[in-house]
């Protein structure tokens, strides 16, 4: 059996999602597609998929294997490309993960760009508020905010985002404007569903006196575009990213609420699998997304020089 062969047929397999789809991609036919994969188990001693007749699905082995046998094809495509020309080697699938409120506006233009610099690059972008499994979801990289606690995962860390509280004029006019943070329970809180600190608002004050504030959420919402709208329409108070919100605070559309307490800034991570070699087209692609944030004003400079 030839091994290399085998694992391409078992990893197209996956991929597209049954021997005659990975056959066609192939260019071979279909029992043997099944044969190889049916060698590879014979080998090894363990079923890697279990088969329907609708669908392939990987076994818990399978799941190891895939992952592995995945990271030796990649590599040996890499290792061709490293002696090709740029271009070449800027060339087929990336698989994204990317927060939908932090991409949808300012974001897409990058990608926009990103995409016309490399033309041969198929952007394959996934847009979700949810985090999103990374290996389960075979991304290629992922952009995270917040804290990263997931050991399967490489984290490089691009920054931080400034943070801050915002609301209406017109609901600020109706409702008061709070001058300590020990009023915001008695205003309408817009909360993000996934934030971490749950119904609670941490601040920091100039003098670095530390709070956590306990509201009472009027609404929660799991993604960020539809807080921001509901913050537009004088619903209440939301938490926002400082640099999406800026146009919005320059219109005067929005206004800061507890300016001059300092909302604990936001880690931005880039993540990749573990176990899976970084194409030079992944890591380009954070090295350029790093230097777009810097570009933009979206990494928070002063915490930055801290750290």
């Amino acid at each position: 059996m030839d091994k290399l062969s085998a694992l391409s047929g078992f990893v197209q397999s996956v991929n597209l999602g049954s021997f005659s789809a990975a056959a066609k991609h192939l260019g071979v036919s279909q029992p043997a597609i099944s044969q190889q994969v049916r060698g590879l188990e014979d080998q090894l001693g363990t079923r890697l998929l279990n088969r329907t007749t609708r669908q392939l699905q990987l076994t818990e082995a399978g799941e190891r294997y895939y992952a592995y046998a995945r990271d030796i094809l990649e590599r040996m495509v890499e290792a061709d490309r490293s002696v090709q020309s740029d271009e070449t080697q800027m060339s087929g699938p990336l698989s994204i993960g990317l927060p939908l409120g932090f991409a949808e506006s300012v974001l897409s233009d990058f990608l926009i760009r990103f995409k016309k610099e490399h033309p041969c690059l198929l952007l394959d972008i996934s847009l979700s508020d949810q985090f999103v499994d990374v290996i389960q979801e075979r991304l290629d990289v992922a952009i995270r905010m917040g804290e990263i606690r997931d050991e399967r995962l490489i984290v490089r860390r691009l920054g931080v985002a400034q943070r801050c509280l915002v609301a209406s004029p017109e609901y600020l006019d109706r409702k008061g404007r709070p001058r300590h943070p020990a009023e915001l329970p008695e205003h309408e809180y817009l909360l993000y569903k996934n934030i971490s600190t749950g119904d609670r608002v941490p601040f920091i004050s100039t003098l670095g006196e530390k709070l956590s504030i306990k509201i009472n959420p009027a609404m929660i919402v799991n993604n960020s575009s539809t807080l921001r709208q509901a913050a537009l329409a004088g619903l209440g108070i939301s938490i926002a990213n400082r640099w999406l919100i800026e146009p919005y605070l320059v219109s005067g559309e929005l206004e800061l609420v507890l300016p001059e307490w300092q909302y604990p800034p936001h880690p931005i991570h880039a993540v990749y699998p573990s176990n899976r070699f970084i194409p030079i087209k992944v890591r380009r692609f954070v090295d350029r997304l790093q230097d777009y944030f810097k570009e933009m004003g979206a990494l928070d400079k002063t915490f930055d020089a801290r750290s």
